[in-house]
Order: structure tokens, then sequence, then C-alpha cells
């Protein structure tokens, strides 16, 4: 079965135009990569779990900030190129992106040298007018930037 995940597309008006909060998938894999690396904050989740219920969850857990569940509008689902099938809601809202706090995860690292490494879920977050997000964020989930401005 194929995995899924949701999450929350921040957004904010700041006169000029839109900008949109994105984060980098922190961890050794991710660290020298950038254009088509960012996404927005998001996760898996089960059957046991409601999509919404993962990205608010999600989006609390990568940016250290929680969101209400009140002003949401629903952006439907993307397929990546892996086959996950993302769900992602949009919220305006704004927060500090150099101050984001990521819950962090452990993997060997480098691999087969039996040396356990811990690293941030999300190294950093920021944000960008549209053009720039489209440029950054992971293919496939650039329809959500689409919707967005629709």
């Amino acid at each position: 079965m194929a995995k899924r995940s949701a999450g929350i597309l921040l957004h904010r008006d700041t006169g000029a135009g839109v900008e949109v909060l994105l984060v980098h998938p922190g961890g050794p894999f991710w660290a020298k990569k950038d254009l088509g690396a960012w996404s927005i904050p998001k996760g898996e989740h089960d059957d046991a779990e409601e999509a919404l219920a993962c990205a608010l969850r999600e989006f609390a857990e990568e940016t250290g900030t929680a969101l209400s569940p009140g002003e949401l509008t629903d952006l439907g689902a993307i397929r990546q190129r892996g086959g996950k099938t993302v769900q992602a809601w949009a919220a305006e809202g704004d927060l500090d992106a150099d101050a984001i706090r990521s819950n962090t995860f452990t993997v060997e690292w480098p691999p087969r040298s039996g040396r356990m490494c811990e690293y941030p879920e999300v190294d950093r977050a920021a944000w960008f007018a549209l053009d720039e997000a489209r440029e950054r964020i992971n293919p496939a989930q650039a329809a959500f930037l689409d919707r967005l401005a629709g």
C-alpha cells in the first residue's frame, strides 16, 4: 500500500504578495540538497489517524508551533514521484521561521558504521514568495502552491 502523508501550507500576505512557509528536511542525506528538496511541514499517517489530525500534529512537531484547526482550506491531494500521496490544507498565519524547533530522528550514519546519530527532522524553515517557492519545493507539491494562488 502506498504511503500517505498530510501537511499544512502556512501562508501570509506581506502587502507585496503572498509568501509560504517551507521546511528543509534534516539529516545527512538532505544536507547539500536545496532546489526541489523543500516541503510543506507534513508527515505520514496510517488508517487509524485522520489526515487532518496528522497534518496538525506534524506541523507542531516540525515547527514547534501548534495551529488551531479552525481556518483551514483543503488543498486536495497530490501523488509524489515515489508514489506517496500527500493531502494538504492551507492556513493563514505567521511565525518566526528562524525560531522553529523540530522533533528529531535517529539514523545510523555513516551507513553500516554502527554509529547512531540524532538529527532534527527539519533543519530550517523559511518564507518564500510563490515564484521562489516553486523552485525550492518538491516538484509534485508545487500543485499546492498553484491551488493556493488559484
